[in-house]
C-alpha cells in the first residue's frame, strides 16, 4: 500500500511561516515528481509547487518568491517552506507524488491534506 502523509500545518498570523512535510512510503522503486497543491473552500484546487527527482522545481504564480519546495530522496519526503504567509494562503494543502511501479512507469498518489490557516 502506497501512502503519503502530510504534516506541519496549523494557524498563524499574516507574515508568519510554516514548513510542511510529506512522507511517502510503500513504493518498491521510489518516487518521481512530488508536489504540493492547495484547495480553499469553494475554490478550485491549484498548483503550489512541484519538484522533480533531479531537483528541478516549478512554482505556482501565487507563491513565487515566498514558498520553497525541496525533497530528501533518502527519506522519500517532500517539504514546503512557506514564508511571508498571507490570508489568501489559507487552504487545505495536499501532497502529490508520482509513484514508480517500475523503473520507467509511474502512478499518481495523493495525501490526505493538511490545513493551513492565516489570519490578518
Amino acid at each position: 500500500q502506497v501512502e503519503l502523509v502530510e504534516s506541519g500545518g496549523g494557524s498563524v498570523q499574516a507574515g508568519g511561516s510554516f514548513r510542511l512535510s510529506c512522507a511517502a512510503s510503500g513504493s518498491i522503486f521510489g518516487f518521481g515528481a512530488m508536489g504540493w497543491y492547495r484547495e480553499a473552500p469553494g475554490k478550485q484546487r491549484e498548483l503550489v509547487a512541484v519538484i522533480f527527482s533531479d531537483g528541478k522545481t516549478i512554482d505556482g504564480d501565487s507563491v513565487k518568491g515566498r514558498f520553497t519546495i525541496s525533497r530528501d530522496n533518502a527519506k522519500n519526503t517532500v517539504y514546503l517552506q512557506m514564508n511571508s504567509l498571507k490570508p489568501e494562503d489559507t487552504a487545505l494543502y495536499y501532497c502529490n507524488a508520482d509513484v514508480h511501479v517500475t523503473v520507467r512507469t509511474t502512478r499518481p498518489t495523493w495525501g490526505q491534506g493538511t490545513q493551513v490557516t492565516v489570519s490578518s
